[in-house]
């Protein structure tokens, strides 16, 4: 009996703490510390103004806020305004030890299992900017902003960069989730998926549409902590089997206060239905086999099913002002195994590394992830992710290309590998497809509260 009485105390104080825990705020750093933003040492938006001591990462001046000359507003296509620049050199398999330092466990592994593949590196040009408004709103959420609910939540942050001195990976994390892209989108995409043969499929054309609500300026500011930090509503185009399809997903700051919300248009069925299955590792209509929901932009979603581990700060070589890779065509850029080398653009970055390992009793397909998110767009930029034997299974990167007539930072394509079937997906891709150009317009005003309602998917979605 006082076996069992210990038992039942020692179950209760682990609840207990759990409760206690979860109620955790962590953040806000003091009013000196967050002097430093846009001083000497940091930028306003929290990374590292000095360059690196080699001089091959210079420091910040300002990036890149003027567009070229062939740039035509409002296209959503941007011209490679380092059109000109060659590579300086090249890693691949036979020389990748003397730049082991810098490269991620995934780029080793595409190097070792396929001769074909090599990272062409370029001189590194800090091109990211921001609106001053943005930049204001960071300032203020150095101090205000927390994170709740262990981490899982986040409170006391609008409009910037949440978190521009971060403490936990949970920040970090928060950084990249909400990052500043604009507060609108509309896109047209084209993923191609590539099997072990070499062949590369379109894996369908759709339409999308993106709202940042954390950087709406009319949220009311009581709405703020438990608005949708993200939204996106999408309607299929291509193959004709799942044109007329529509999908919408909410992602809110506190999943507890303000829970996920997804949902689908079939027509077959002709009504919305609430689709909560479209979230974590369920597979991605989008994603050829390879991605899960949140695979998207590397990791997308709700943290809960992870322990959070921040490494630190890096230096690595990323794919970087990606212009190149969005003006490729299918035959050019999709080549067995890996996207055209000789398309992909990589720089010497500093990146925070995130550690993710999987919570005692929650599933997902992915056991432990490691993501690298670059200082300056506080986007996810490079991850693995591994299985349950501690295996690297899946790797991927996404395509940074600033929206210079904004400016904003802007992640235009996603590529993810499965290191086991040799297949691969780009998605999305705004490239050159036989169905059209792709393309990525920014808007500056939110779209009609009408329009994110699961209503206005019904009749339009009718085929």
């Amino acid at each position: 009996m006082i076996f069992w009485k210990k038992l039942i105390t020692v179950a209760a104080l682990s609840t207990m703490l759990a409760v206690i825990y979860a109620g955790f705020a962590f953040g806000a750093v003091s009013p000196q510390e967050a002097a430093k933003l846009g001083g000497p040492v940091l930028t306003a938006f929290g990374a590292e103004k000095a360059g690196n001591k080699d001089g091959t990462i210079p420091p910040y001046t300002g990036g890149l806020t003027k567009a070229p000359a062939n740039y035509k507003m409002g296209s959503g296509i941007r011209p490679d305004p380092f059109a000109a620049e060659s590579p300086l050199f090249s890693i691949s398999a036979q020389n990748m030890d003397q730049y082991a330092d810098k490269l991620g466990e995934g780029v080793k592994a595409l190097m070792k299992k396929y001769p074909s593949f090599h990272i062409d590196i370029y001189k590194t040009h800090r091109t990211i900017a921001y609106p001053k408004w943005i930049l204001d709103h960071t300032a203020q959420n150095a101090i205000k902003a927390i994170t709740t609910d262990g981490g899982l939540s986040l409170k006391g942050a609008f409009a910037g960069v949440a978190f521009p001195i971060p403490k936990t990976a949970y920040e970090v994390m928060w950084n990249h989730l909400t990052r500043f892209e604009g507060l609108a989108q509309e896109w047209i995409l084209n993923p191609y998926s590539v099997d072990y043969s070499g062949k590369a499929s379109l894996v369908s054309t759709f339409r999308a549409w993106q709202q940042f609500d954390f950087y709406n300026l009319k949220v009311k500011e009581a709405d703020r902590d438990s608005c949708f930090y993200y939204m996106v509503k999408v309607e299929y185009l291509a193959p004709p089997r799942i044109n007329g399809e529509w999908q919408m997903l909410k992602d809110p700051l506190n999943i507890y206060k303000t829970k996920r919300t997804a949902y689908q248009y079939l027509p077959g069925l002709r009504r919305v239905k609430l689709a909560p299955e479209l979230d974590h590792d369920t597979p991605n209509l989008n994603g050829g086999g390879v991605e899960t929901f949140d695979d998207l932009w590397i990791f997308t979603g709700s943290m809960e099913r992870y322990n959070w581990k921040l490494i630190g700060k890096k230096e690595i070589y990323v794919p970087y002002n990606s212009y190149k890779s969005n003006l490729a065509t299918v035959a050019q850029f999709f080549h067995p195994n890996h996207p055209n080398p000789d398309l992909v653009r990589w720089e010497l970055h500093r990146v925070w590394v995130v550690e993710a390992t999987l919570m005692p009793g929650k599933r997902h397909v992915y056991h432990k992830r490691r993501i690298y998110i670059d200082e300056d767009s506080w986007s996810a930029v490079l991850d693995e992710r591994y299985d349950a034997h501690g295996k690297l299974w899946k790797t991927g990167w996404t395509f940074i290309t600033p929206a210079y007539e904004y400016p904003t930072p802007l992640t235009t394509g996603h590529f993810n590998c499965d290191l086991v079937t040799s297949n691969y997906v780009v998605n999305p891709w705004i490239g050159k497809a036989d169905t059209g150009q792709g393309f990525a317009i920014l808007m500056d005003k939110p779209f009609s509260e009408r329009f994110w309602g699961p209503q206005s998917m019904g009749g339009v979605g009718i085929r």
